[in-house]
């Protein structure tokens, strides 16, 4: 089977290592840095596998990984994202995604995860309870997901001014514990 591999990534030099680290795989990569680059080069190269950045400039990752789940064949897409929450989780894997990584990860994980025939059953969640602080990460990221990335109707629907919300989404998402 001649896998072909979309790396969707705005960071360009992460793209240009994970693609050679693919090529040398075994996949034929293509590569875009955006939702509307991504569109296009999937119509041309028409993708087996997929790995999609989460945050994107413009449009979500969210959008390119519905997108691709629509293509027939769809190709297997990995979720890539430095802000994991379990609300982008479980929005990307019922959009289609097969799986949903944490970055930094690495190109043997994305390998692994690529190549899983089933996408995730149930995502890890933990038997402790959620601090206050990951609670309202996860709020968050709940209701600027409703409003499909749009940070001025998230600010809005919290009740919240749209610079602080800016300033909570640009910090690392709190641990979990």
């Amino acid at each position: 089977m001649n896998m072909k591999l979309l790396i969707v990534e705005d960071d360009a030099d992460f793209a240009a290592v994970l693609s050679r680290a693919m090529g040398k795989r075994g996949f034929e990569t293509a590569v875009a840095h955006n939702a509307v680059e991504a569109r296009s080069v999937a119509a041309a190269f028409s993708p087996s596998h997929a790995v999609v950045d989460l945050k994107l400039p413009g449009e979500s990752g969210l959008a390119v990984v519905a997108a691709l789940a629509a293509r027939t064949p769809s190709p297997a897409i990995v979720v890539l994202t430095g802000y994991a929450s379990i609300a982008t989780a479980v929005e990307a894997v019922r959009l289609g995604a097969r799986h949903y990584l944490a970055k930094p990860a690495d190109a043997d994980e994305i390998l692994a995860a690529l190549m899983r025939d089933q996408p995730d059953a149930a995502l890890e969640v933990s038997p402790e309870p959620l601090s206050v602080a990951r609670l309202e990460w996860e709020h968050i990221q709940k209701v600027l997901n409703e409003h499909d990335g749009n940070i001025s109707a998230t600010a809005r629907a919290l009740k919240m001014h749209r610079r602080t919300l800016q300033r909570k989404l640009d910090k690392r998402p709190p641990k979990a514990g």
